[in-house]
């Protein structure tokens, strides 16, 4: 399965994380956040396209620019629900590919994507994801997703497992940021370490 370890701010916990096998590494660029990645040119040198942009905004274009001016592959827009419906046509003309976050809520209308981040409501957590709670997994995004919310190493497994198995047949991942912190935008290696092998080990 997918290791995203989210909320980078430094190239060394960049480096880090590559190291201990993540497959996707996520730079928030959002100032309201602790996890605001400052520097994205240097934290982000070198790890091309298992690299993730996540921004929030009122339009993907800019965030398109940004994540192609410094390499990265992937783009995790937190968009106004009425700009998320063509938000994957643009990231592919583009030549990236599109994680959307997925909040646990209902009555959200259709968007495409090559993959989902399914985690918390900001109804419920008052941020846009990082928030470490997890959710009642009661409303799945329409396709292949990392599970998020409140995941670690310790719990990851049991979580993903837990999922019925329709929405456990479409998991493809994990993605986790704030539990993984020795201090607010600084990762602990055991931690990261511990979590990238944890999904590594469940099967798909």
């Amino acid at each position: 399965m997918i290791a995203k370890v989210c909320g980078i701010t430094t190239s060394e916990d960049a480096r880090m994380a590559l190291d201990a096998g993540a497959d996707l590494i996520g730079f928030v660029r959002h100032p309201a956040s602790p996890r605001h990645c400052t520097d994205l040119a240097g934290a982000s040198a070198g790890i091309g396209a298992r690299g993730v942009l996540v921004a929030v905004g009122d339009g993907i274009r800019p965030m398109i620019d940004e994540a192609k001016r410094n390499g990265l592959g992937w783009v995790q827009p937190y968009l106004p629900t009425s700009q998320r419906a063509n938000a994957a046509t643009h990231a592919h003309a583009a030549g990236l590919k599109l994680l959307l976050p997925w909040p646990d809520a209902p009555d959200q209308p259709p968007a495409e994507a090559d993959l989902y981040v399914w985690e918390t409501a900001p109804a419920q957590t008052g941020v846009h994801g990082g928030s470490g709670q997890s959710h009642a997994a009661l409303h799945p995004p329409p396709g292949p997703f990392l599970l998020a919310g409140g995941l670690d190493g310790g719990n990851a497994r049991e979580r993903i497992n837990a999922l019925m198995q329709d929405q456990r047949n479409q998991c493809r991942g994990a993605d986790a940021a704030s539990r993984l912190e020795a201090s607010p935008g600084r990762k602990s290696p055991l931690k990261v370490q511990t979590f990238t092998s944890a999904v590594h080990a469940i099967p798909l």
